[in-house]
């Protein structure tokens, strides 16, 4: 019964939350980058390279059944059972990995200068001091009537 105690404690506080939040944002945006790839940045490129599209982009390694058939796209190549290079499917991922790993150093980047404000306002700010023990305040409390 205490692992399950320890597993409700770990899973229930706010950086768990936190964690999830991020890991849902992150797939939306995955999601994103790889539209602005596939259907903003390709296109021109393709357009600049003489290729329309570079997912369809691919090197017959080993032909299939019909080994004197010319494949026009990977699909197809695929169900003939031939064993291809896909070149342009790598290029596109590449570009998408560049630009969440670019987009996750900015934000980390941000953050970071964020934090480093917020510690410079703290050495900043005066420290106040701490306020003495209960039994200290007591002790001083009986010593001025005994003054008196």
């Amino acid at each position: 019964m205490k692992l399950v105690e320890e597993f409700k404690q770990f899973a229930l506080k706010g950086n768990m939350i936190d964690m999830a939040v991020g890991i849902i944002i992150g797939a939306a945006f995955t999601s994103v980058v790889n539209s602005v790839v596939k259907d903003l940045l390709m296109p021109p490129l393709g357009a600049l390279t003489g290729s329309v599209n570079f997912a369809q982009k691919f090197m017959v390694l080993k032909p299939g059944k019909t080994a004197e058939v010319v494949y026009s796209t990977v699909e197809e190549a695929a169900a003939d059972g031939a064993i291809t290079l896909n070149y342009g499917l790598f290029l596109n991922s590449l570009i998408s990995f560049l630009l969440v790993a670019g987009a996750v150093f900015l934000l980390v980047k941000g953050m970071n200068r964020l934090r480093e404000q917020f510690e410079k306002k703290q050495a900043e700010a005066p420290a106040v001091p701490a306020a003495p023990p209960e039994d200290v305040v007591l002790l001083r409390e009986i010593r001025d009537l005994l003054a008196k």
